[in-house]
């Protein structure tokens, strides 16, 4: 077999289930009978932690006693069967960090047909969204945050009230045409679900006032990412927040205020003069259509990260951040391209899936044919998506996960995966490989990817792009879902993918059919019996944006205790709650986006949502040191025995063939921060070798070199994790001990 080329990876796919972790009574009697996965006597690292509360600091503009609701006991609790997927192996302690958005409306997101409700909803304002962000007295991100991306609603600039000295519009004038987007309120809000306020029963929770970012500070955006939390080379533990400039809520346009009503002239075709209105791309703070925001997860200052110039209006699919090489991916519904950008920003290349992914799988190449956003020309017809410069269906990149040393993305409306590697120094391998063709009932875009530490790749969809010229429907919404695939275990030659054929499915939202999806998603911790946040258990829960969640007339009368019906927002599921369980969603819990309950016709008008889940994993031990004490190098703040975070956690493995055989990089995060910089290994597995070399470059991953294997074998690697300084001094010296069972790649790396 042809070896592969040592700069691009084989596979990054661990081998054992990435468990949340053991319980404690598993943990007491792992430390009854004394010994680690390698045979030493062991200390615990991590006990059970206390549950953190995330609590905003930020002043409360809310008017909570208008928004209460009385809490609903549970009807039942759904159960059913959580399918297991294959062991793709990984570190014990391994835990994926989370990998892409529509949201309703402000103050106006009901449909604008009749203009007496235009007006008395252009005049309304909100539960909790008459201001702008404030600053906060700390971080603004938090374990567990959850950040949602949507529309910021209407308003009519300069309205008079029919009962005052001007006496409102004139005669005449339809309502719809003086109705612009509101840049005061919100298009990202970042909630704190830590409390959920009793057992899921299809309720709607009630959260602190989120922080929010204005449509004036980033215009209307939709894909939304974390990074690592990493400043000026020191890891914070509190991340940035990120954000993508999107027609998925709507294009509008305008000209000069011609009839001096102090508003522009909101125009349906194109035509000379024409701009994009106020609260559309951000202009306002130097943004466009190609634009990614940063928000600083301590401060909550908003900044311009990126901009993809070449885009002309169709805006940014989705974003990824890559913890391991700290670069982002962008996929740009303009060109097509996946843009790879450094962690400031600046563009270091592309990959054209069109041109040099298709061929991958016996499909002609598409070049991209050069269609553009023209405001200002005759062809440009706001209603009309067509119009908006998209690329090619074929060529149409619209959701980027990375996971597990690839990139997964998913192309066009009759959805594909596919997915490309990362090589070694971040670059792609040129290996671009198609996984799946989505099967669902409608053929809709995936526009998000999200993979749990189980090995589930869980996909929503969203509908075709819409654009109502009064704002009340951006997408044709009600038919899109959300389903998890998993990997054939072991992979059945039969079928084409290596994946199953027939994913599952969750029930999203009441209304009939329950496929409200709105095309976005992502994994968080898990919730205890009270619906409290537990940062101890990894990806246990599912959240996913939609529309109209509690919208159900036959069900009304058991909805009703539970809140408004009109929720636009994001729905809280378990993840082992697959139909047909949880049919209706009875087991789920929801969060409107804006807090405005009086717009059951709108659609598309939620968008993204992400979850800042950092995972622990399962601990790691170190050895312990003749006379029963542990090693005294905990650093400065550190809490004391008995409640001692893991000390390592393996989160990435490359593999790669070498001159030598086969070879595997590991990306080991020390969670104690004693400043651990080598490691031993020895093979766990008879017959087969494995080495490290003795030195190690700062900053780079681990090198292990695995002899003597069977291509696809598991070979169990024992790992010690030390200081060369305390080894140096001779005796004892503290080592962080685990097994990881590593899946080698079913290719050999022998001519």
């Amino acid at each position: 077999m042809v070896r592969a080329g040592k700069d691009a990876p084989m596979t990054r796919t661990p081998e054992a289930p990435r468990s949340p972790g053991p319980t404690q009574a598993q943990r007491d009697h792992r430390l009854r009978d004394g010994v680690d996965a390698l045979g030493f006597r062991l200390i615990p690292l991590t006990l059970r932690r206390s549950r953190r509360i995330v609590k905003m600091r930020k002043a409360d503009n809310s008017i909570r006693d208008e928004r209460a609701g009385t809490p609903r006991l549970a009807l039942f609790r759904a159960a059913g069967p959580d399918v297991p997927p294959e062991n793709f192996g990984g570190s014990f302690m391994s835990c994926d960090r989370g990998a892409s958005m529509s949201s309703p409306s402000g103050g106006l997101r009901r449909s604008l047909h009749l203009a007496g409700g235009l007006l008395a909803l252009a005049l309304s304002a909100t539960l909790w969204l008459d201001t702008a962000a404030q600053a906060q007295e700390t971080q603004i991100i938090y374990p567990g945050s959850m950040a949602v991306t949507g529309f910021s609603g209407t308003v009519i600039p300069n309205f008079d009230s029919a009962d005052s000295e001007r006496g409102g519009l004139p005669p005449g004038v339809d309502p719809v045409d003086e109705t612009f987007i509101d840049t005061t309120r919100a298009t990202l809000r970042v909630f704190d679900v830590s409390a959920l306020g009793g057992p899921a029963s299809g309720q709607l929770v009630y959260t602190p006032p989120p922080f929010e970012v204005t449509a004036e500070q980033i215009g209307q955006v939709f894909a939304i990412t974390y990074d690592d939390g990493v400043r000026d080379g020191v890891p914070t533990g509190v991340p940035n927040l990120y954000a993508g400039a999107t027609s998925l809520h709507g294009i509008r346009i305008v000209t000069p205020d011609e009839d001096a009503d102090g508003r522009p002239e909101r125009q349906r075709r194109g035509t000379a003069g024409a701009v994009f209105m106020d609260g559309q791309f951000g202009t306002e703070s130097g943004g466009g259509p190609g634009t990614i925001w940063k928000i600083d997860g301590i401060t909550g200052a908003v900044s311009k990260f990126a901009d993809i110039d070449t885009n002309s209006g169709s805006g940014i699919g989705d974003i990824s951040f890559d913890s391991n090489h700290r670069e982002f991916f962008a996929s740009d519904l303009d060109t097509g391209f996946i843009h790879r950008l450094d962690a400031n920003g600046t563009l270091i290349d592309t990959f054209d899936h069109g041109v040099a992914g298709r061929p991958a799988h016996g499909l002609a190449p598409v070049a991209d044919d050069g269609a553009v956003m023209d405001i200002q020309g005759a062809a440009f017809d706001s209603e009309d998506p067509d119009t908006w410069g998209y690329t090619q269906d074929e060529r149409r990149v619209w959701s980027v996960a990375y996971h597990g040393g690839r990139l997964y993305y998913s192309v066009g409306e009759k959805a594909e995966i596919w997915s490309v590697g990362i090589a070694r120094d971040g670059s792609f391998a040129g290996d671009p490989r198609w996984e799946l063709t989505v099967k669902a009932d409608k053929d809709y875009a995936v526009t998000d990817i999200a993979f749990d530490n189980q090995g589930f790749m869980y996909l929503a969809q969203g509908g075709p792009v819409e654009n109502r010229y009064d704002y009340s429907q951006f997408a044709d919404s009600g038919k899109g879902e959300v389903i998890r695939y998993w990997r054939e275990n072991p992979d059945d030659p039969a079928t084409e993918s290596v994946w199953v054929e027939e994913p599952q499915e969750y029930a999203v939202g009441f209304p009939q059919g329950n496929r409200q999806s709105a095309g976005g998603l992502d994994l968080q911790y898990g919730y205890d019996a009270d619906g409290n946040l537990d940062t101890g258990v990894c990806t246990d829960t599912l959240v996913n944006t939609g529309d109209k969640l509690r919208d159900n007339p036959t069900l009304a009368d058991q909805l009703a205790a539970g809140g408004p019906l009109a929720v636009h927002g994001v729905q809280i599921t378990p993840t082992p709650l697959v139909k047909p369980a949880n049919v209706p969603p009875f087991g789920s819990w929801f969060v409107d986006f804006d807090g405005y309950f009086e717009d059951p016709e709108v659609e598309g008008h939620v968008g993204d949502v992400e979850v800042w889940h950092p995972c622990d994993g399962r601990a790691g031990y170190y050895e312990e040191i003749p006379g029963g004490y542990l090693p005294p190098f905990y650093p400065p703040g550190f809490p004391p025995p008995g409640d001692l975070p893991p000390c390592i956690d393996v989160e990435d493995v490359q593999f790669y063939c070498t001159p030598r055989g086969l070879q595997a990089d590991l990306y080991l995060h020390d969670h104690a921060g004693f400043g651990g910089d080598s490691i031993k290994v020895q093979s766990m597995t008879p017959g087969v070798g494995v080495t490290s070399p003795q030195s190690h470059a700062p900053g780079k991953p681990y090198t292990v070199d695995i002899t003597g294997h069977s291509p696809g074998d598991r070979v169990d690697v024992g790992l010690c994790f030390y200081r060369q300084s305390d080894k140096d001094k001779g005796g004892y010296y503290p080592c962080c001990k685990m097994t990881l069972p590593l899946r080698t790649p079913a290719v050999s790396c022998e001519r």
